[in-house]
């Protein structure tokens, strides 16, 4: 978990070793990325990072080559770090391997779910139908992530949820653009709903088969994204 922020918003240091402090600093910047607060291509200078998070130059450093090895970061000599821009092509390739890796989760998540687990998927699915109807596209995305985070945790698939964390983060930037495209969020809310109905009904072939089909449902969207962006 990310260490609670002191009084001017920095992250407090906490009493742990060297790694803990490691591995907070990555869960921080993971975390920048997704919520917008470090865009791609943006700067990370290693001072302002140990400022941000109450950590070592040391601490810094070790989580800044371990998000570069993750593909989120890159480093170059005498410039510091970045944040990696990922192109669209390259989100196509994320997203197809995250089609075979979250149909397994899903597969994982159908035999396994409990009532509980049942219910809190169809809430969610209930969330997603409203943000659709209110179109309130920043919700939707941000719901839709949920789902997906959601049959990740049911699935209990340690190998896998490091894979896609790893996949999302990278691509992270594209799923609200994706949500913008006419029409989008209505069709996702269908192929949410049907990959909610099949893991709650405990069947896993056809909950590998929906979220499958979902996310190259999406890998189609990207294609119509970048139709979009050559003919402007």
């Amino acid at each position: 978990m990310p260490r609670p922020a002191g009084p001017t918003g920095a992250v407090a240091p906490v009493e742990s070793g060297a790694g803990e402090r490691v591995a907070d600093v990555v869960e921080a910047v993971r975390d920048g990325i997704v919520k917008g607060r470090f865009a791609p291509g943006q700067r990370l200078p290693e001072a302002e990072l140990v400022t941000l998070f109450g950590a070592s130059r040391g601490a810094v450093r070790s989580a800044l080559a371990q998000l570069e090895n993750e593909g989120v970061v890159l480093r170059e000599r005498n410039r510091g770090a970045r944040v990696r821009a990922v192109s669209l092509a390259e989100a196509v390739e994320i997203t197809e391997a995250r089609s075979v890796v979250e149909g397994l989760c899903a597969a994982k998540a159908a035999a396994r779910a409990s009532t509980d687990d049942r219910a809190r998927l169809r809430a969610l699915g209930e969330e997603l139908r409203t943000a659709v109807d209110g179109a309130d596209v920043v919700a939707y995305s941000r719901i839709n992530q949920q789902v997906h985070r959601a049959v990740q945790e049911i699935a209990r698939h340690s190998t896998a949820a490091q894979v896609l964390d790893r996949l999302r983060i990278q691509s992270v930037r594209y799923h609200y653009t994706v949500a913008l495209l006419p029409g989008r969020p209505a069709v996702g809310l269908r192929e949410h709903t049907a990959i909610i109905d099949a893991v709650c009904s405990g069947d896993p072939d056809a909950a590998e088969q929906t979220m499958r089909a979902h996310l190259l449902s999406v890998v189609d969207s990207l294609h119509k994204l970048d139709a979009q962006l050559y003919r402007w």
